[in-house]
């Protein structure tokens, strides 16, 4: 069986990091990158320089991305799979959420991976013999439903799945690239209280019965309800990335499969009992 390598972005913890330790555990070749590569030092003594490279790397500058992406080819020659994972919460009420904090969270989860995409593609084409690769891009069940209290963080992802939607239309397919958006709901890492930014209650919001208060209270204990296992999801990559031909989209959790169903059977009813407004509103010649 070959092997490829693979690249991940965050794999500080959470998801990156259960995938990199599942994929290692494989025995696949990774390309782990984070901002602080002492954190994952325990694997840097686990396994050997042929099979892990640890890269420093903040999403949010270029020249650390571009390099990532030299540093691997220089390493092995080739990236087969970028899992690009990278990103973190907000917590806060839309009106609440400085433009400071939504900037920054804008700047990792969207332009940061924006640009890892954009590098990667060109990677992919460029750089790849033969041409060809897979891009993960880990969104959100966010992106599928905008739920109360992470207003900036959803949009993020939305804005992520947006251009990917668009960049999967735009490529060539003789370049060989197949893309997954991966839609995880609520699995149990950091990532929703240490992981995440938490602003002041907006003045406005404090009736006891909004959702954002409710959503609030749960903290720090919010993580009981985040019942997704990592590992699993770790395994769910490892097996769509052997699909010859794998899904443009991936939900992984009950609670997105029940937010896709959900929003797809509200857009076919609004569609059809509104269709009568679209049939009469066209030039004519």
């Amino acid at each position: 069986m070959a092997f490829y390598p693979w690249s991940v972005t965050g794999t500080s913890s959470g998801l990156g990091r259960a995938a990199t330790e599942f994929l290692l555990e494989k025995g696949e070749i990774v390309v782990a990158t984070l901002r602080k590569p002492e954190v994952l030092s325990d694997l840097s003594r686990k396994y050997p320089a042929e099979r892990l490279l640890v890269v420093e790397l903040d999403v949010t500058k270029q020249a650390d991305i571009n390099g990532a992406f030299a540093k691997a080819k220089e390493t092995f020659g080739r990236v087969d799979i970028v899992l690009n994972n990278a990103g973190y919460g907000i917590v806060a009420e839309v009106e609440g959420t400085s433009e400071s904090a939504a900037r920054a969270v804008f700047d990792v989860n969207f332009w940061g991976a924006a640009n890892v995409t954009r590098a990667a593609f060109k990677f992919f084409r460029e750089e790849n013999n033969p041409m060809g690769g897979r891009l993960m891009q880990v969104s959100s069940m966010g992106a599928v439903n905008s739920t109360p209290g992470t207003g900036y963080y959803n949009a993020s992802k939305f804005a992520l799945e947006g251009l990917t939607e668009c960049l999967a239309y735009e490529m060539d397919p003789s370049w060989n690239i197949k893309i997954t958006i991966l839609e995880p709901g609520p699995f149990r890492t950091k990532a929703p209280v240490e992981n995440a930014v938490h602003e002041p209650l907006h003045p406005a919001y404090t009736n006891p019965s909004l959702p954002t208060v409710q959503w609030r209270s749960m903290f720090p204990n919010v993580g009981q309800f985040f019942n997704g296992d990592p590992n699993k999801f770790a395994a769910a990559v490892f097996k769509v990335s052997s699909l010859e031909n794998p899904p443009f989209r991936l939900p992984l959790h009950e609670k997105t499969v029940a937010a896709m169903k959900a929003k797809g059977a509200a857009f076919s009813a609004l569609a059809e009992e509104f269709v009568s407004w679209s049939e009469d509103i066209y030039l004519r010649n």
